[in-house]
């Protein structure tokens, strides 16, 4: 009796897990670009500064918008000064050194601001930058600095 020996296929290319990465990839960059708008969502004009610059941005990041009216949000949602406090605390708990971006509007009241960061160190929040927007001039150009104004 004679038995064939099977010849050994060559391995074929499996899409097949391919598409799984690239699907998984996907859900991920949409669902990345989501929580980076939600920042923006709020029109909060920021103050100008000359020399303010554009920073890395660092992962996790928190970024807290207080408007004009002084208005605290925190990824879309309205936070009143007492559920900021409880946020940041788990916060501080769970990951010492997360770094917070305080984007206030220029017409907010300092008194907001100072109630946002008395929040931040009553809860062991210090890692804290400001948001602001480059100069603002007619030609585009950076104003000159004035050295009579230090």
């Amino acid at each position: 009796m004679k038995f064939r020996v099977p010849q050994s296929a060559l391995p074929g290319f499996q899409i097949t897990p391919m598409l799984d990465v690239v699907f998984l990839l996907l859900c991920f960059f949409v669902a990345t670009s989501v929580y980076s708008q939600w920042e923006n969502e709020i029109s909060v004009r920021l103050p100008s500064a000359v020399s303010g610059e554009t920073p890395d941005r660092l992962p996790g990041e928190i970024v807290v918008n207080v408007d004009a009216a002084g208005a605290i949000r925190v990824n879309g949602r309205e936070l009143s000064r007492e559920e900021l406090g409880t946020r940041l605390r788990a916060l501080a708990a769970s990951f010492p050194g997360q770094p917070i971006v305080l984007r206030v509007d220029r017409a907010a009241r300092y008194e907001h601001l100072v109630a946002v960061m008395d929040e931040c160190r009553a809860n062991d929040v210090w890692n804290l930058s400001f948001a602001v927007q480059g100069p603002e001039s007619g030609d585009g150009a950076a104003p000159a600095p004035d050295p009579e104004n230090r």
